[in-house]
């Protein structure tokens, strides 16, 4: 698999058209897009990040540019490390992203309580992230969070873990569910 390609790996969360999801530290958008295509202009995709220019960038992306007329992206500027962080309602969303953010996020566990609160009875979570500091890329190694480590927050959460799946070459993914 290459270094990570978004449209490759929502393969991976079994999305379907309709569904409403959460992409927690959206970035520039890379997975936010690709989902957006894959729940249709009847799903609603919650792009939520703490930096302004990227949302920014990212809703210019969606509206204009190659990839026009992506009308399903709602981008949510917000701090995540805060409980009610998401500015969500409770119960509102099918499947929520945290890619490539955990190695930033010093509140682990209030994120994780954050996607359990946002998600519906039996909606999915999906962890990605790096798996090592490779070539100056990712964080450095004292801050990669290892899967084990998820395992056991999201656990702590509230969510059982329901399979690992290919990432990228330097990342890892994680699909869990409510409930033990």
């Amino acid at each position: 698999m290459p270094f990570s390609d978004p449209k490759t790996v929502i393969n991976h969360f079994n999305l379907t058209e309709g569904m409403t999801v959460a992409d927690f530290g959206a970035g520039s958008g890379a997975y936010a897009l690709a989902m957006a295509r894959r729940v249709g202009a009847t799903g609603r995709v919650y792009a939520i990040d703490v930096q302004k220019e990227l949302l920014a960038r990212l809703s210019r992306e969606a509206k204009s540019g190659q990839l026009a007329n992506i009308t399903n992206i709602e981008v949510i500027w917000s701090d995540l490390e805060r409980a009610g962080g998401s500015k969500l309602a409770d119960q509102s969303v099918d499947f929520v992203l945290v890619a490539n953010l955990l190695f930033q996020v010093s509140a682990k566990y209030t994120l994780a309580l954050e996607a359990k609160r946002i998600l519906k009875p039996d909606g999915r979570l999906a962890v990605i992230d790096w798996q090592d500091s490779f070539g100056g890329l990712g964080p450095p190694e004292s801050q990669v969070v290892r899967p084990e480590e998820v395992k056991k927050i999201t656990t702590q959460a509230g969510f059982r873990c329901l399979k690992d799946f290919p990432a990228g070459d330097h990342h890892y993914g994680l699909l869990f569910a409510l409930g033990s």
